[in-house]
């Protein structure tokens, strides 16, 4: 099948998170746990499209005896409908590639509205369906059966460069790019017996080069430039899936690490901040990959003191 992405919601609370349905799931403060890499495929999101496919769904609808008792926040929405953006961009997609064949809800994908009839309708009855999937057939409860466009559009504009109009099918023109992350100073740091060159942001925590790090605990990685992902060759990690792991409102473009093989869970994200480099041109910029150093170790099972802030070995977690 061709690439796609699929739009779900979860028949949970808005604190639900669990690995291995969906590649990301959408907190209902619109935080987004991304749990598994996108390069990789899921088998459990939508019956028989699990191929060439990204899953991303909203942590919403589980209320008890009424779904609409935790409906899809606007905040959680939007955030889902950015990280939707975010990955047709990666994907070299344009505002106009967002159609229902590329991308659907999983109620469009159930009953099978993209005109590829893999399978039995599942769908929701006012479509001929059985009614056992119906995710985002509606944006609120009681509203017209336009979820899935209405989600696109909000796609569309953000691809280009649009900020959403706040409750509202259409777009209004603006910024949507936040302040980024203030850095104050450059210092450098013990890690592991070595001197580690780290800046300080704006909140006291010490960045340092993913590169720089893995590198000095033996840490095979592997770059993958046009997905931005640090591919670690390493089989005793299990990841946190930290509540305060990096988030698209730092201001900067985002990368992740994810373990290769598997389903690839992620295990970090960091930033990618412009850099310099001579040539024989003169100065050209480019960008490299920074995480947190504290989040790294924490990661990584690697043993942190304070008073000096410094790195010890690597111990396990």
């Amino acid at each position: 099948m061709a690439a796609t992405i699929y739009l779900h919601w979860s028949a949970t609370p808005y604190t639900w998170v669990r690995s291995g349905a969906y590649h990301t799931i959408v907190a209902g403060d619109g935080f987004l746990h991304r749990l598994h890499s996108y390069t990789i495929d899921l088998n459990a999101h939508t019956w028989r499209r699990n191929s060439n496919a990204v899953a991303i769904s909203c942590a919403c609808m589980g209320g008890v005896p009424d779904p609409w008792t935790m409906p899809p926040t606007e905040v959680q929405i939007e955030a889902m409908c950015r990280e939707a953006a975010e990955v047709a961009r990666s994907w070299e997609w344009t505002a106009d590639d967002i159609t229902i064949q590329r991308v659907m809800t999983h109620a469009e994908a159930a009953s099978n509205r993209d005109g590829r009839i893999l399978h039995d309708n599942y769908g929701p009855v006012a479509w001929g369906g059985t009614g056992e999937r119906w995710d985002f057939l509606q944006l609120s409860k009681g509203g017209p059966p336009d979820g899935g466009e209405v989600l696109r559009q909000k796609i569309r504009a953000y691809l280009r460069g649009e900020a959403p109009a706040s409750g509202a099918t259409g777009s209004t023109s603006g910024s949507m790019a936040p302040v980024p992350l203030a850095f104050r100073r450059r210092s450098t740091m013990t890690a592991r017996g070595r001197q580690l060159a780290v800046e300080i942001d704006a909140n006291g925590s010490s960045w340092a080069l993913a590169a720089d790090l893995l590198s000095l605990y033996d840490i095979p990685y592997e770059w993958n430039p046009l997905q931005r992902r640090l591919l670690i060759g390493s089989n005793d990690v299990a990841p946190l899936y930290r509540d305060d792991a990096v988030q698209d409102s730092i201001g900067y473009p985002l990368f992740e690490m994810a373990l290769q093989g598997g389903n690839a869970p992620v295990i970090l994200r960091g930033i990618l901040r412009p850099d310099a480099a001579e040539d024989g041109a003169g100065s050209a910029a480019f960008s490299r990959a920074w995480c947190r150093v504290l989040e790294f170790a924490e990661e990584f099972g690697i043993s942190v003191t304070y008073q000096p802030f410094a790195l010890a070995e690597r111990r396990g977690g």
